[in-house]
């Protein structure tokens, strides 16, 4: 099979990922492609197992020689790759057990809004904050990178400022609109988060993304940068608030954690910790976050590493400040009918305490309990129907 062939099957397996609303598709030595729907993965179906030098070929299709070069060398490589008209994909390509294996994310052109996203009031006022930092964190998949081009896409068309982001790679694209928008890709615009964050205080930025913060290098230039007058947003990989906290600091050597305390109780702005879970329905995903907005008692507990302190802040600041718990998220989801008992129950921090704030919020509480532990959907692994010429070639076996 020709490269052009290849390059035009993985395109039409890209497109068959759209048409059933995936989000992930994975192709892998010995397993036939996989996509990921509703958070579920399954097999597509009348598509054989790839052989080793099929999921070559296929993920060699979208690579320019340079960055074949480039993979060969360091064995991983992560890119953007674009569906005309459709869509643009994230696309990782590594190596596993000697053979090579691609993952490619959906990223749509379309920016969704605050309200279709679920995200809560309070996160319209931290795009409008003039300074600070705002961490957005959660699991792989969890939907970060959605989140802040929502909030990135608000302040474009709200404020008349620069906005700078730094990605690997970049995914969303954002278009001038009332701001100036700069959008910095590493390995083609810059070597690193660390010397792309060094040279962004002589771009004149007023707002700054940083796609993740890796290493210690990146997190201490998020915090001077957030220090010097500019609103950060970035993300990490951490499930609560108290958590990312803690994250944040533990990066530094001990000698350094008082004064980085300090730092992070003074420029800290939010933090917004999410999860996607699968609706009541299972016919998709809704969102569930867990919100901090330093106060200054919230500030002072930070500065004086009481860090485990936050939480109860955090469950009375609901009216006032606009926080919330995992909890009482879940809760809230589970009033509204959004998700299930089980579904709450599986991802709650504390179970004893997500009952009692379900219990006083619903009075379907006990049939729900009441159903808690049936058995996965037999049909969570059936495989997806794809009709394809080329499950029959005859270099696909073996």
């Amino acid at each position: 099979m020709t490269s052009e062939k290849q390059r035009s099957e993985i395109f039409d397996l890209l497109s068959k990922l759209l048409e059933l609303d995936g989000s992930d598709l994975h192709l892998r030595f010995g397993s036939p492609p996989q996509v990921r729907i509703h958070g579920q993965l399954k097999p597509l179906e009348s598509y054989p197992a790839l052989t080793k030098e099929r999921a070559k070929a296929l993920a060699y299709s979208v690579l320019t020689e340079k960055q074949i070069r480039l993979f060969e060398e360091k064995l991983e490589l992560d890119f953007s790759l674009e569906l005309e008209g459709k869509s643009r994909f994230r696309v990782n390509v590594f190596m596993q057990k000697g053979t090579v294996g691609t993952a490619l994310r959906a990223i749509p052109y379309e920016i969704k809004g605050f309200d279709e996203l679920g995200l809560p009031p309070v996160v319209s006022e931290l795009c409008r904050k003039p300074r600070g930092l705002v961490l957005v964190t959660g699991p792989t998949g969890s939907g970060k990178s959605t989140t802040l081009a929502s909030m990135i896409d608000q302040i474009n068309r709200t404020r008349h400022e620069h906005i700078l982001t730094i990605e690997d790679p970049i995914e969303f694209l954002h278009n001038h609109k009332q701001c100036v928008v700069t959008q910095r890709e590493l390995g083609l615009d810059t070597y690193s988060f660390g010397d792309a964050l060094r040279a962004s205080l002589r771009e004149d930025p007023d707002i700054v993304l940083i796609g993740e913060m890796r290493d210690v290098e990146t997190i201490e230039m998020a915090l001077r940068v957030a220090e010097t007058g500019h609103l950060t947003f970035a993300t990490l990989h951490t499930n609560t608030a108290p958590s990312t906290i803690n994250r944040v600091i533990d990066v530094f050597p001990a000698i350094q954690q008082s004064q980085i305390r300090t730092q992070l109780s003074l420029v800290l702005e939010g933090i917004m910790c999410q999860a996607l879970l699968p609706n009541a329905t299972g016919d998709g995903r809704v969102m569930s976050m867990e919100v901090l907005i330093p106060n200054s008692a919230v500030r002072n507990l930070i500065r004086d590493d009481k860090i485990h302190q936050i939480y109860s802040m955090m469950q009375a600041g609901a009216d006032r400040y606009g926080m919330q718990t995992l909890n009482q998220s879940l809760a809230a989801l589970f009033k509204k009918r959004r998700i299930t008992l089980e579904t709450a129950m599986s991802i709650s921090p504390n179970i004893d305490e997500l009952k009692d704030l379900c219990h006083r919020q619903s009075r379907d509480f006990s049939d729900s309990l009441g159903r808690v532990g049936g058995g996965t959907p037999a049909d969570r692994r059936a495989p997806v129907k794809f009709e394809t010429g080329a499950a029959s070639s005859g270099d696909e076996s073996g």
